[in-house]
Formats: structure tokens, C-alpha cells, sequence
């Protein structure tokens, strides 16, 4: 430290050091800072004075100056004297006398400054000896050591209360005096302080004595809490604690019960800060450790408890021991050991010491405070008082008085809250002490609750500052931590309490469902496991719930639905997971359980809606079955639950619907189930493949029919349930995303979910995708309102591009849109202008369709490529898309249907003798109500009817542009309009069916009507292996339906002349240039009409044949089903049906044990299929076998498959050559069309010409388009061959490589070796033939390498530029036969064959020898003229020709065709003899009758040319025994295929006559020619007759 006195001044002390120094003393002196100044001034006199000892300075200068400084301060003595007390210590250490003498000199020379006093204080006795303030020094320290020990350790004595009784009773007489009048504690202190002095009383036991007055009048807390304080400042602070806790402590004896006034007095205490908790604390019993440890043992009973609950008891012995058992724990634990913690704590509550009784409760694991029943009771009663004015302003009921509650006393309670700012701040908390133990207090949680349905009224009214919403934000979040902390466990709590439940839901009801459902997540999941008490009460309600559902049946529905209630008031969560559970094991407890679920209150079913998607959710449960391809049985259980729960209870529905859509949104289209259930119930709107023909035209009314007759179920009452859920999907904007996404994923259940999934699963998956959406679109376009629908469904090219909706979807979800929009706009009209007249109405409906539909129009052309528009018109797609079945047809029928059922009703009313008169009233006018609304919704719908065909009337001329071909017109059509639609919906499969019908009808040009057909029926086989399996059902509707008409026009000549006559639809135009042969010949006339027919139901059975052999499951399953559905048209004609029925047959005896669903799908239609046999007619029944050579008969159906113009020396395989005959005909047509007319020149009377592959050249341009068609077609059906095993030993066929002939040879000759040991009996010529056809076979085959080289470059070219889809079929079932060969040949053969083998072995040899037969007989053409038949030699010829480089392929089929050349001249001598007796006997039948001549012909045709040779026919042996040319010839009678077949099968036999053998050395040609030559000489015989007959015709 610097000195503060420089050498400076003290050698210069006279002359200026003196007053530097007073100076700097005053300075200091007023320094602010008291501390410093006091300190330096110190300093400053020290030095001063050590100047002195040293001798620097003499002591009388240094009095004299501190004479002058000591008035600058107060303390300056005192100062002085420390100073001295200093230097004293100092000097007398030091051995330097002279400076002992200086400060003793310094001392005496100021004693007149410093007291005497001051100075004893300070100074050693020795000094104070020397100075001569004291005598002797060690009589001083003798008297200050008598002093000390008087004041300090001589034990004062005072009186306890039995030594002075006087005193301590006038102090009791003080202290219980009344204190009513104007005492105060002030002047009761000072007589207490009084008795004390008087009597010497015990100061702490008087304070004792005060408190246990204070015990005994606790309602004088405003004297007695002042008295004490007062009293306390004559005491020791820790004095009131420490008498306190010996009170406590005197209690703690295990009998001891600590009084509640004591709890009180202390509490009292504390709250006005007299003790500090901490120093109390310690003075309580138990110890907080004691506390934790019982805590959890609390936790560990329970779950034990629960354990006892779960366990299986067997005897009911055991379980009364545990009764007993448990009565006596619970005498045990009744009385628990005094907690003086809780007992203070409870005190502290009473009283509104909030503080510290939180303080207390912090010390204690969470809620085992308020667990104890009366601190629970005490903290609610605080919380009463505190919410009071709150609830009073915004709580109360409209209504209800309710009880006010005063306020606490005393002030220092916690203040009541004004508002929801304070309720959080000061309420709430309490609340969270409170927890699950709020279930004591029910009108307290009534009154929260209600404080919370207020603030969230406020919370949700807007208008309020940013500020002000925060605010609100955060109570909100308190607001929910308190329902879930507090509310919903003491609910779980509470013993069924119904009110409390539905009190809670009037707030609940205010929060967005995902709130609610986040709360009851935590309340079922979380809650349960923090509690004892609440792990207890979860084993309990699991207990009961599972006694109560095992009683529960349909009988006693009622009683135990009222226990089901009971229990869910308090814990739904649990109960209903346990419910649920079951409902997921056993679906036969969905009925009772819904039934018996009427007694919840609004919230359990809010609760119920959430443990149900819970449960959907649910990640641990597969959602499909084991095998992998169906769904499982829990979540068809639980859909099927939630249709029927929702439907019944008004339960909020957004949830759910959110699930499904987000389920969809990840890609999941499983929970479709449940929203298909959910719209089937609620809104009765059923999805079923399983819909009678009856129940689909009801379909197709008004909306009272589709009621009334359209569904499985009386749909009754579903309006309340449907506007619940309309106004859920528009509530939360679902409705539209529900529709895109199921939409988007029907796609993505292919190509995204499929992946890894079973076929039949993913097909199951697209199918309820599918019949969701269907289902979901139809309900809402029923119930939403016009415009809510235009709001919300966007335009179509939106729907297509922006959302990639598929078209057919897109179309389905806009259809009801320009519905409403029309006739909106359609009554807008009507009334602008009254004119009344029908056609004003008309033009009127036209102009608005027009508004509406122009847009339209425009916005399709971008949905597909600018070429397509070449072919049909945006206004023509538009139209077909947009139009439904109400707007084509009127189901006349079905309304009829209705309104006699009603009649009926009304009849048994009437005749119900029980009725009481008033129901009957009722009942009649309800049945007369609904007639009537029938009848007015019939004639409505007709006059709409009308007007939709008036405008399509005038619009059908701009419909087909026929920018390019017919025939791509039609496949435009069938692409993009038909087939997307035919297998969208039942109704759709009717309508697009209905609407080719409709367009022939209506003439519409370009249209083919004849070549729709021809392509819908030709080739089924791809169209039903895509579809899944309710799309095949579909698919076997719209055929149905395609069928019916066809099979109306071929049942009727009248009809036919009717409806197709003379319709642009059935032209077959292909005239030779100059002929006009008048506008009848480009007609397609009846007969030939019937032809085409049968060449329809061939093609059927061959496509359904080839299904039912692939083994393939989807074939199969689709094919069966396409068939139930076609069964009441098809099939008419006896053999087809046969061979259908075996086919079935042998499915049924393989599937049997592999896949049982085939094999009762198998089952099913066999049986359907016997019980139509009857109603089968012979094929000569079903189209006349006419000759060739009429005017109008196209030779599509003229000739039989070896056709007439095919030389009899050829081969079985012969057959095959007339493919590559077919390929060079359609060749010839395309490239031009002179070969046709110098043809047809050449034939006098007959414009249409037979050629060898029978179709007709000129004649029909159906033909034409038709390879046209086939032309575009082949590319695909190449590639679909290629992938299709069955294709392989075709491609073969066709011949690549030498290599694969060998092969083929060898499966030839198994087959043919097989087959001829089948046949019985055996002749030694048969052997001969055997024989001889081997070693042909081997001379051929060194023949024919040449030409194989030769024409490969040819054939390949040929392949390319023919593309003919009937010759891939028929090459697809040849080569099925060669693949498959040995005991798959009965197989192929009735695939092949529309003639029924009825005994196996005659049969095969019926088909042996009609295979030679096949060409040996002098068919059709013997009735032809000369001309005709030269012609068709020439044509056969010029066919040959051309197709030799082509069939020269195959060497093996070459060979056989050698072998079986003399044998086919043996057998055709044979038949010609039959054939003369065979006439003979026919024309003494057809005297009866004129038509029977030409039937017989034709007859005899067939059997010779087209039944006989069996184009199906897998027997490929070279003769039969002739004795069975009779009996066959009998039985081709009634089963000859007709001119149809000509075209149908002949045709096709041609194909893969000429597809199978191209290899055919010029050798084989010429023989050929010769054969024709004498078969067309053969066939002069019969020329007369034929004429004759022509003649009738």
C-alpha cells in the first residue's frame, strides 16, 4: 500500500506538512465511499503515529494535530484507539525500549481524545498499567474472568410448569381468554412477557404452552399467528421449529396417530414463513426412501395382480382360497402406518399453501401423494375454489344453477383465476399433481371439462390479435396435456360413468379427429402402464370383458350389450381391442357384437372407430393368407365389422376414410375391403358379379327401380347413413382423392404391388380395386348434389393427363357430371320458352346436349393419337363414353315386374285378416306410393329415351369418318370403346352391347355391323386370358348379351329381313366392276346369315377348347366363367356342345385334387351345361347345308373344309394345303382385285365365285376387311404365339429347318401307330396300308430335299406379307396335336372336332374315315354347273400354283399324303355307292315336304365334304371299315355343320391345311389336278337334283 504521508511533509511539518496533512484527513473524511474514507483515514493516523514511535516526530505535534483532525468524523476516537490497540501489539514485540517510551508518551499526550472506556476495551492490561488507567493489572483480568463466567456459563433458572403452576395458570387464563373484544396480540405479549419476569417461567415452554392453545382455537389464525410472530424475536430462530418437531416426534410410535390440529397449526406456520419446510422436514416420518420403496411395491402388486388375473384356474376350489385370501390382505392393508408427510401435506392444501404442498409432493415419486384419497379430495377442493370465478362467467350450463364455493380465508392462498390465462398458469398445474386421481372428484372433472369446451368455443372463434393466438396456441397444447395426463385416466378410473363420458365428448367433439385419435392412442398404449391403480384396472376390464363375450350370442344381445356398455364407459380402449380381437378370430361374432354395441356413449363409439383402424393398421398382422393369394380372414372380418358398425352408430367416418386414402396413397390396396363395406352398408350400394339378368335390367331404371328391383338385399333406410358419409368425404375433401387413387392404383396393384404376389391374389387385389371404385363412383354421383359433383370432378382431359386417371375411369367419374349438366341446361330452355310440342322439346334437348358436350369433344382429342380421330369421330367416342344404359333402353319389363309385386303386396294386405285397420291403411298407401312413383319414373325415363335417340339420329353421320378402312374403323371402335367399357361394369357390359346394336340400327354409315361381330366372336381366346376374374364375368355378359341378338336375328327370317336386311351394317360389298346385280346381292342374306352364325359359335368353341387345354389357371378360370355366363345362347349346336362338355369333363378329373376352385367352377358349368342339352338342336337344324351356287350366298359357307374344288388323291394333309391356299387368296385380294373379276366373268350365272379356300372372293367385302384385319393382327399374334408353350411345335410346323421334320414325322407316325391300335376292328388291308404307307413315306423323303431348298425364300416372304389370324389358330391346334401326341390325341380331337364321338372306339373310326373322306367324296361342287366346276378347277389350279413353293416345307407331311393316295381312291368308290342308296332313301322323305330336297343335298354334302372330313378329326388312319359308312352317314345327318361351317371351319381346316403342309413337290401337283378333274366329273351325277332344287329356292 503507498504511504499517504510523504518524508516531504513530516521533515517540513511546521511549515507546511502539518496542514497538508489536516487536509488530507478532511479529504478523506469526505470521501462518499465510507468503506475507502474509513480505511485511508485509518492509515493516515497509523502513520502518523509510527512517525512518533520512530522518533520523526515529537508526540505534543502529533496530539496537537490529531486535536485538530479528531472532529472530522464521529468514529474518530474509535479509529484513534484501534490505531493505538495496533501499535501496541507492535512496540511491545520490539526490543527497542525507546520506541515502547514514544508510543506510551504518544498515548498519554492523547488520552484527552479516547475515552478511558475505549481504551480498557482495546488495550493489554500492562499498558493499560503503565498509563495509570487501571492499578494491577491481574486484578483486572481476575474480575473480567468473574465477569465472563457470570454472563456465560452461569444456568439461569427458570420454572417448568408443576414448580410454578401460578404463573403457567395465569398464562393458560391469558392465552384462552375470549378474544372477541378489542384484545390484540401486542398487549397479551406483554402480560406474557410479565408472568415471565413475575414468575421465572420457561420462555420455550410458554411458547409450547401458546401453541397448544393455538391447537385448540384454530379460528383465531389472525391473533395467534401475530402473537407468535412477535414472541419469536425474543427467541432463538430455530426455537419454534425445534418444539414443533418434538410434538411430531411424540407421535411416532407405531399406535401413535398424529392429531390433524397439529398438521394444521404447523401448516399454518409455514404458510406465514414462521419455520422453513427444510428444517421441518427432517423431523417427519417415514423417511422418503421408506416412501420410494412402498411405491414400488405398489407397482409390483399390481402386477402380480394382473398375472393372477391372466392365469387359467381350473378348480373352483382355488379361486375361493384366493378370495379369502385376498379379503384378508385387504383387512391387512385398510389400516396403513401414519404418514405424517401426507398428513402435513394434506393440511397445507386445506389451508391454499400451494407452495409448499408442491414443494412436498416434488419429494415423492409422481402421484403417490394424491393416491391417498383425502389429499386427492383436499387438492380438488382447492382447485374448486381456484377455478370458481371462471367456471361461474363461462362453465355453467344454459340452465343449471349450480352451488358457488367460497373462497379461502386467508390471503396467501392462490388466487383464483379470472381467465383461461390464469386457469393455465394456476390450475392447470394442480391438475398435473392431480393425474389420474381427479376419478374422486366427478363434479370437479365435470367442471374442467366444461371450462375446456369454452375455451376451445373461444379458441375457435377467429377474429382475435396474433398475440392473442399464441396465447391461445399454448393453452390449447395445455389444454390437451391435461386431457391426456388427467381427464382420460381418472375416466378410466371412475366406475362406469356414462355422464362424465358424454360430458368429455362435448369437448372432444371440438377437436380435429387427429387429436382425438392421438389421445386415445396414448390412453390405450401409454396411460394404462403408469399406474398401479390403472394397471389393476386394465387386467379387471381384459377379465370381464372376456367373461362377458363369452356369453355373448344373438339371444342374449340385450343383457350382455348392457354390460358391454357399462364397461366402456370407463375403459373403451381396452374393452374394444379385446372385441376387436375376437371379431378378427371368429366372424360369427360380428352380428351379435354390433347388435349388442347400441348402449355406448358417443365418445366410446369415437374411440371405437379408432381401436378399429388401430387394429387395420396393425403391422404385425399379415394381410394375407399363408398360400399367398387370398386376403386374410382378419381384415375381411374386421371390413365386414366396420360396414355394419358404421352404418348402424352415428360413429365420424373421416378417419377411416383418411386411412384408406392414405393406405392407397403408399401404394396398399388391401383396405379397399374396408371402404367397399363401408359404402356397401352405408349406402347400399352392392358391387356384385353374381347380379340375375333380372336385377341388371332393373339397374338400368330410375333410382326407385334400382331400389326396388336392383339389389340382393331390401336396401332400407340407408339415407341417414349415406348423408353421413357424403358429408365426411365433402367435409375433408376425400371424395375425389378416394376416386383417383383407387383409380391410379388398379394399375398399380399390377404393375407395383403384384411383383411378388400370387396371380390370383393380384387379380383378386384389381378386382376390388375395380369394384371399389365403381362402387364409391356410383355412390357418389347418387348422392352428391349437381353442384357439389361439378365442383369437384375436374374436366376429363384434367382427369386423363394432369391426374392420369385411366380413360375408362376418367369417363366413369364425369358421366353422372354431363348428366346433371345437361338437363340443367335442358330445363334452363324449357323454361325460357313454354312451347309445349314435342319437337320443340326435342330440339330443345339437342341444342343443350350440344353446350354441354362441344367442350367435351375438344378436350378428348387429346387423350389419344391425332391418327385415331382418322377412323372415328371425337363427337362419336364422346358419345359412346358419356351415354349409359338409362339413356338407351327402357326396362319396361322390370318396371312392370315392380309395380305387379306391389300389386301383390296390396292383394295380401287386403287379404291379411290379422292386420289392424290402421297398418293396413299405412301399408296400402306405401304400396300405392311406390307404384306410383314407378310409373312416373317409367314414363320419364322413356321420354328421355326418346330424346337420346332423336339426337343420336342426327348425329350418326358424322360418327365414322372411314378416313381409312372399315375395318380399322371397327378395331378403333373395339379398342378404345368397347372393350375398355364391355369389362368396366355389369351395366357397362350391357350397354356396350346395346350400343353396336343401337349404331346398326340406327344406319350408321361406315359402320359394319357384320364385321363388329365377326371380330368380337372370332378370336376370344387373348381377350379372356387378360381378364381377372370379375373382369371375365364382364366380358361373359357383354357376349351374352352380343349373343342374344345374334341369336334373335338367326331365329327368325322375319326378323332378320327386319332388323338387318337392308342395313348398311350387313353389306358384304365387293362387286366385279360392270355387274349390278341390284342392292339385295351386296346384302348378306338370312341363309348365309345362319352360316356366319355357326362359323361364330365354331370359333367359340374352338377359342374355349384351346382355354380349357392350356392348363394355364387364369385360361381356365376365365374360360369357365365366360361360358356360365354365355351358357343360356351358347352352345345351340349340338356336337359343339359336346365337345365343350368332354373338355369340361376332363377338367373336372384333373383339377379335382390340384386346384379345387377350377374343379368347382368346372363342376358347376358341367352341370348347368347337361341341364341346356335338351334345348341343343343337330347342326343341320341350326343352317340349312345349301349348294353353292346361289345368287346371294357368299362362299364363305359354300364349301367343305377339302372344298370342292381339291383333288381327291390328295392326303389327309391335304387339309393342311388349303391354308397356304387362304394365304394366297387374301394375297390376291390385296394386291389386286383383277384376278377376282376375270373370276368372277368367268362364272355366268354366279357373281360370287368358290374358291378352294372357302371364302368368297367377290362376294363379301366382310371377308375382305376381315383380312384386313388379320393383316394388322398378325404381327401381335405371332408375338403372343411365340411366348405360348402350346405355339412351339407350330413354329416348328412352319417349317425354319430340316431338323425339326424328322421330329414331327416321328410324333406323325406315333400318333397315326396309336391310333390304329384304338381302332377295332383291325382288317389285314388296314395292315397292308400301314405297310405301304412306310415305305412310301421312306421313297418321298429322298424326293423331296430338292424342293424343300428350293421354297424356303418363297415361304418366308409369304409368312411375312399374309398375316391371317385364323391360320395361326389353326396352326396353334395343329401343332398342339403333334406336340402333344399319345393320350392327348382324344383331346385335341374334340378340340378339333365340332362332331361328337358318343362310343370312343366307333367314334375314332367314324373320324378315321372321315379324315380319308374328307376329300375322296365328289362334294358340294357335284351340283354345281359345268362352268362353275371347270372354274373351280381352274382356280384350284391357280391356287396350287401358288401355293406350292409354300407348301413344299414340310417333308413329312408330303410323305404321308403319298401314303394315303390309293387308299383314298379305294374308299371314295366305296362312299359313292353309299351316297346313291343314301339319296335314295332321302327323297322318299322329301315328298312330304318341298324344302327337304335341298336339305338333303345339303346334307349329303356335308356328310361327304364338310361332316365327313372332320377337319377336327385327330384320327389320321387311313380307312375304315366300310359297314360303318352307314351308321355314320345316319348319325351326320342330324350333326352336319352347314354352309356356316364352310366358311368357319372349312376355312380354317384350310389354313392349317396349307400352314401345316407348304411343302409340296410339283409331283404331288399334278397328281392333284388329275384327282380334281375326276372328283368334278363324280359330281355331274348329282347335277339334276341340285338344279331342282335351286329352282325351289
Amino acid at each position: 500500500m503507498a504511504a499517504l504521508l510523504p518524508a516531504e511533509w513530516i521533515k517540513n511539518w511546521e511549515k507546511g506538512g502539518k496542514s497538508e496533512f489536516v487536509q488530507l484527513c478532511r479529504a478523506l473524511s469526505e470521501n462518499k465511499n465510507h468503506d475507502v474514507g474509513f480505511r485511508d483515514i485509518q492509515q493516515a493516523l497509523y502513520e502518523l503515529a509510527y512517525h512518533v514511535v520512530r522518533g520523526n516526530l515529537k508526540h505534543d505535534q502529533a496530539s496537537n494535530v490529531l486535536g485538530d483532525v479528531i472532529e472530522f468524523r464521529e468514529d474518530m476516537p474509535s479509529i484513534l484507539a484501534d490505531v493505538f490497540c495496533i501499535l501496541d501489539i507492535e512496540t511491545s514485540c520490539l526490543e527497542e525500549k525507546n520506541k515502547r517510551d514514544h508510543f506510551t508518551q504518544l498515548v498519554l499526550a492523547c488520552l484527552y481524545l479516547v475515552s478511558d472506556t475505549v481504551l480498557k476495551e482495546r488495550l493489554d492490561p500492562e499498558t493499560l498499567e503503565s498509563l495509570g488507567l487501571i492499578k494491577q493489572s491481574q486484578q483486572f483480568n481476575q474480575k473480567s474472568v468473574k465477569i465472563k463466567t457470570k454472563l456465560f456459563y452461569k444456568q439461569q433458572k427458570f420454572n417448568l410448569l408443576r414448580e410454578e403452576n401460578e404463573g403457567y395458570a395465569k398464562l393458560i387464563a391469558e392465552l384462552g381468554q375470549d378474544l372477541s373484544g378489542n384484545i390484540t396480540s401486542d398487549l397479551i405479549l406483554e402480560n406474557i412477557k410479565s408472568l415471565i419476569g413475575c414468575f421465572n417461567l420457561d420462555p420455550n415452554r410458554v411458547l409450547d404452552i401458546i401453541l397448544e392453545v393455538y391447537e385448540c382455537r384454530p379460528e383465531y389464525d389472525d391473533f395467534f399467528v401475530p402473537l407468535i410472530e412477535s414472541y419469536m424475536y425474543m427467541c432463538e430462530p430455530q426455537t419454534l421449529c425445534h418444539i414443533l418437531g418434538f410434538k411430531f416426534k411424540f407421535y411416532q410410535d407405531p399406535s401413535g396417530e398424529t392429531p390433524s390440529s397439529l398438521y394444521r397449526v404447523a401448516a399454518v406456520l409455514l404458510q406465514h414463513n414462521l419455520i422453513d419446510l427444510e428444517d421441518l422436514y427432517v423431523h417427519l416420518l417415514p423417511g422418503d426412501n421408506a416412501i420410494i420403496e412402498e411405491h414400488k411395491r405398489e407397482i409390483v402388486e399390481a402386477k402380480q395382480i394382473v398375472r393372477k388375473l391372466t392365469m387359467v384356474v381350473l378348480s373352483s376350489e382355488k379361486t375361493e382360497e384366493k378370495e379369502k385370501e385376498k379379503e384378508k390382505e385387504e383387512e391387512k392393508t385398510e389400516k396403513p402406518p401414519d404418514n405424517q408427510k401426507l398428513g402435513l401435506l394434506e393440511a397445507l392444501l386445506k389451508i391454499g399453501d400451494w407452495h409448499h404442498a408442491q414443494s412436498i409432493m416434488d419429494q415423492m415419486p409422481p402421484f403417490y401423494s394424491t393416491s391417498h384419497k383425502p389429499i386427492a379430495i383436499a387438492l380438488c377442493q382447492l382447485v374448486h375454489v381456484t377455478i370458481e370465478p371462471l367456471y361461474r362467467r363461462v362453465g355453467v350450463p344454459k340452465g343449471a344453477k349450480g352451488s358457488p364455493i367460497s373462497s379461502l380465508p386467508n390471503k396467501r392462498a392462490p388466487k383464483q383465476a379470472e381467465s383461461f390465462e390464469e386457469l393455465r398458469k394456476e390450475v392447470f398445474n394442480m391438475l398435473c399433481y392431480l393425474g389420474p386421481h381427479l376419478s374422486h372428484d366427478p363434479i370437479l372433472f365435470a367442471k374442467v371439462v366444461r371450462l375446456g369446451k369454452a375455451f376451445m368455443k373461444e379458441f375457435q372463434s377467429d377474429g382475435s390479435k396474433q398475440e392473442d393466438k399464441e396465447k391461445m396456441e399454448t393453452l390449447f397444447s395445455c389444454l390437451l396435456s391435461i386431457t391426456d395426463q388427467v381427464l382420460l385416466p381418472s375416466l378410466s378410473l371412475m366406475d362406469c360413468n356414462a355422464c362424465m363420458s358424454e360430458e368429455l365428448w362435448g369437448m372432444f367433439k371440438t377437436f380435429p379427429y387427429q387429436y382425438r385419435y392421438r389421445l386415445y392412442g396414448q390412453w390405450k398404449n401409454e396411460t394404462y402402464n403408469s399406474h398401479p391403480l390403472l394397471v389393476k384396472v386394465k387386467a379387471q376390464t381384459i377379465d370381464r370383458a372376456k367373461y362377458i363375450m363369452k356369453r355373448l350370442t344373438k339371444e342374449n344381445v340385450k343383457p350382455s350389450g348392457r354390460q358391454i356398455g357399462k364397461l366402456s364407459h370407463s375403459n373403451p380402449t381396452i374393452l374394444f381391442d379385446y372385441i376387436l380381437s375376437q371379431i378378427q378370430k371368429y366372424d360369427n361374432l360380428i352380428t351379435p357384437v354390433v347388435d349388442s354395441l347400441k348402449y355406448l356413449t358417443s365418445l366410446n363409439y369415437d374411440v371405437l372407430a379408432y381401436c378399429i383402424i388401430e387394429a387395420l393398421a396393425n403391422p404385425e398382422k399379415e394381410r394375407m393368407k399363408h398360400d399367398d393369394t387370398t386376403i386374410s380372414s382378419w381384415l375381411q372380418s374386421l371390413a365386414s365389422f366396420c360396414g355394419a358398425v358404421f352404418r348402424k352408430y352415428p360413429i365420424e367416418l373421416a378417419g377411416l376414410l383418411q386411412y384408406v386414402a392414405n393406405q392407397l396413397k403408399a401404394g396398399k390396396s388391401f383396405d379397399l375391403l374396408i371402404l367397399k363395406e363401408v359404402v356397401q352398408k352405408m349406402a347400399g350400394i352392392e358391387i356384385t358379379e353374381e347380379m340375375t339378368m333380372e336385377q341388371l335390367e332393373a339397374m338400368t331404371g330410375g333410382e326407385q327401380l334400382k331400389a326396388e328391383g336392383g339389389y340382393f338385399g331390401q336396401i332400407r333406410n340407408t339415407k341417414k347413413s349415406s348423408q353421413r358419409l357424403k358429408d365426411a368425404l365433402l367435409d375433408h375433401d376425400l371424395a375425389l382423392p378416394l376416386c383417383l387413387l383407387m383409380a391410379q392404383q388398379r394399375n398399380g396393384v399390377v404393375f407395383q404391388e403384384g411383383g411378388e404376389k400370387h396371380l390370383k391374389l393380384v387379380g383378386k387385389l384389381y378386382d376390388q380395386c375395380h369394384d371399389t371404385l365403381v362402387q364409391f363412383g356410383g355412390f357418389l354421383a347418387s348422392n352428391l348434389s349437381t353442384e357439389d359433383y361439378i365442383k369437384r370432378v375436374p374436366s376429363i382431359d384434367v382427369l386423363c393427363n394432369e391426374f392420369h386417371t385411366p380413360h375408362d375411369a376418367a369417363f366413369f367419374l364425369s358421366r353422372p357430371m354431363y348428366a346433371h349438366h345437361i338437363s340443367s341446361k335442358y330445363d334452363e330452355l324449357k323454361k325460357a320458352e313454354k312451347g309445349n310440342k314435342q319437337q320443340h322439346k326435342v330440339h330443345k334437348y339437342i341444342t343443350s346436349c350440344e353446350l354441354v358436350m362441344a367442350p367435351v369433344h375438344e378436350a378428348v382429342i387429346s387423350l389419344h393419337l391425332p391418327k385415331v380421330w382418322d377412323d372415328i369421330s371425337p363427337q362419336f367416342y364422346a358419345t359412346f363414353w358419356s351415354l349409359t344404359m338409362y339413356d338407351l333402353a327402357v326396362p319396361h319389363s322390370s318396371y312392370d315386374r315392380e309395380v305387379n309385386k306391389l300389386k301383390v303386396q296390396m292383394k295380401a294386405i287386403d287379404d291379411n285378416q290379422e292386420m289392424p285397420p290402421n297398418k293396413k291403411k299405412k301399408e296400402k298407401e306405401r304400396c300405392t306410393a311406390l307404384q306410383d312413383k314407378l310409373l312416373e319414373e317409367e314414363k320419364k325415363q322413356l321420354e328421355h329415351v326418346q330424346r337420346v335417340l332423336q339426337r343420336l339420329k342426327l348425329e350418326k353421320d358424322n360418327w365414322l369418318l372411314a378416313k381409312s378402312t372399315k375395318n380399322e374403323t371397327i378395331t378403333k371402335f373395339l379398342q378404345l370403346c368397347i372393350f375398355p367399357r364391355c369389362i368396366f361394369s355389369a351395366i357397362d357390359a350391357v350397354y356396350c352391347a346395346h350400343f353396336v346394336e343401337l349404331v346398326h340400327q340406327q344406319k350408321t354409315p361406315n359402320f359394319s355391323t357384320l364385321l363388329c361381330y365377326d371380330r368380337v366372336f372370332s378370336d376370344i381366346i387373348y381377350t379372356v386370358a387378360s381378364c381377372t376374374e370379375n373382369e371375365a364375368s364382364r366380358y361373359g355378359r357383354f357376349l351374352c348379351c352380343m349373343l342374344e341378338t345374334v341369336t334373335r336375328w338367326h331365329s327368325d327370317r322375319v326378323i332378320y329381313e327386319k332388323e338387318c336386311g337392308n342395313y348398311p351394317g350387313f353389306l358384304t360389298i365387293l362387286r366385279a366392276t360392270g355387274f349390278d346385280g341390284g342392292n339385295k346381292a351386296d346384302q348378306l342374306d338370312y341363309e348365309n346369315f345362319r352360316h356366319v352364325v355357326h362359323k361364330w359359335h365354331y370359333k367359340l368353341t374352338k377359342a374355349s377348347v384351346h382355354c380349357l387345354e392350356t392348363g394355364e389357371y387364369t385360361h381356365i378360370r376365365n374360360i369357365l366363367i365366360v361360358l356360365t355366363k354365355i351358357l343360356p345362347w351358347y352352345p345351340k349346336v349340338l356336337n359343339l356342345g359336346q365337345a365343350l362338355e368332354r373338355r369340361v369333363h376332363k377338367i373336372c378329373q384333373e383339377e379335382k385334387e390340384k386346384r379345387p376352385d377350377l374343379y368347382a367352377l368346372a363342376m358347376g358349368y358341367s352341370g348347368q351345361l347337361k341341364s341346356r342339352k335338351p334345348f341343343m338342336i343337330p347342326e343341320n337344324e341350326f343352317h340349312h347345308k345349301d349348294p353353292p351356287a346361289r345368287n346371294a350366298v357368299p362362299a364363305t359357307v359354300q364349301n367343305g373344309p377339302g372344298g370342292a374344288g381339291m383333288p381327291t388323291s390328295l392326303t389327309i394333309n391335304t387339309v393342311r394345303l388349303e391354308e397356304g391356299a387362304t394365304e394366297e387368296t387374301d394375297k390376291l385380294k390385296e394386291k389386286s382385285q383383277g384376278v377376282v373379276k376375270v373370276i368372277n366373268k368367268t362364272v355366268n350365272a354366279t357373281p360370287k365365285v368358290t374358291t378352294s379356300n372357302g371364302n368368297s372372293a367377290s362376294n363379301s367385302k366382310i371377308i375382305k376387311e376381315k383380312d384386313d384385319k388379320e393383316k394388322s393382327g398378325k404381327e401381335k399374334d405371332k408375338e403372343k404365339k411365340d411366348k405360348t408353350p402350346a405355339a412351339t411345335p407350330e413354329m416348328k410346323a412352319l417349317g425354319k429347318d430340316g431338323k425339326d421334320k424328322p421330329k414331327e414325322e416321328r410324333a406323325n407316325k406315333e400318333e397315326k401307330a396309336r391310333e390304329i391300335k384304338e381302332k377295332t376292328p383291325k382288317s389285314d388291308k388296314e395292315k397292308e396300308k400301314v405297310k405301304k404307307e412306310e415305305k412310301a413315306s421312306k421313297e418321298e423323303k429322298s424326293k423331296t430335299v430338292v424342293t424343300i431348298i428350293e421354297s424356303k425364300s418363297t415361304a418366308e416372304k409369304e409368312r411375312e406379307k399374309e398375316p391371317s389370324r385364323e391360320r395361326d389358330l389353326a396352326k396353334e391346334m395343329k401343332s398342339k396335336e403333334n406336340a402333344k401326341g399319345g393320350e392327348k390325341v382324344p383331346v385335341a380331337g374334340s378340340l378339333k372336332s365340332p362332331v361328337p364321338r358318343s362310343e370312343t372306339s366307333e367314334s375314332e373310326r367314324e373320324q378315321k374315315r372321315r379324315k380319308v373322306d374328307t376329300h375322296s367324296s365328289p362334294s358340294h361342287s357335284s351340283t354345281v354347273k359345268d362352268n362353275l366346276n371347270e372354274l373351280k378347277e381352274s382356280s384350284a389350279k391357280h391356287y396350287i400354283n401358288h401355293t406350292t413353293p409354300t407348301l413344299s416345307k414340310s417333308k413329312e407331311r408330303e410323305v404321308e399324303k403319298k401314303d394315303l393316295d390309293k387308299s383314298r381312291e379305294r374308299s371314295r368308290e366305296r362312299e359313292k355307292k353309299d351316297e346313291k342308296d343314301r339319296k335314295d332313301r332321302k327323297r322318299d322323305h322329301s315328298n312330304s315336304d318341298r324344302e327337304v330336297p335341298q336339305d338333303s343335298t345339303k346334307r349329303r354334302k356335308e356328310e361327304n365334304g364338310t361332316t365327313g372330313s372332320s377337319k377336327h378329326s385327330k384320327s389320321e388312319s387311313p380307312s375304315d371299315s366300310p359297314r360303318l359308312n352307314e351308321k355314320e352317314k345316319e348319325k351326320n345327318k342330324s350333326k352336319s355343320s352347314g354352309k356356316e361351317k364352310g366358311d368357319s371351319i372349312k376355312a380354317e381346316k384350310m389354313e392349317k391345311s396349307s400352314s401345316g403342309s407348304k411343302k409340296e413337290s410339283r409331283h404331288d401337283k399334278e397328281k392333284t389336278e388329275k384327282k380334281e378333274k375326276r372328283d368334278s366329273t363324280g359330281g355331274k351325277e348329282e347335277k339334276k337334283h341340285h338344279k331342282s332344287s335351286d329352282k325351289h329356292r
